[in-house]
């Protein structure tokens, strides 16, 4: 009886561990889609505005100064 049971058991681990991969996949898909629709759609918007990405997210003041940075604008820079 316990030989049963313990195949039972490894049984429904074996049914648990595939219903997670699939779940696991079907949501790294739709991760993936939606990156790849926000990526697309920064790239428009850009091409519309003439904004980059980092700015239409808030992080322009951090490219700005690396740019500065790189001109030699900043006597600060390292």
């Amino acid at each position: 009886m316990d030989s049963r049971q313990a195949n039972d058991n490894w049984f429904q681990n074996a049914a648990a561990r595939e219903i997670h991969l699939e779940q696991l996949k079907r949501v790294e898909l739709f991760n993936g889609r939606a990156a790849m629709i926000g990526l697309v759609i920064g790239v428009i918007t850009e091409g519309l505005t003439g904004s980059g990405i980092a700015h239409q997210i808030g992080l322009g003041a951090l490219v700005d100064g690396y740019a500065a940075c790189q001109t030699k604008y900043l006597p600060f820079c390292f």
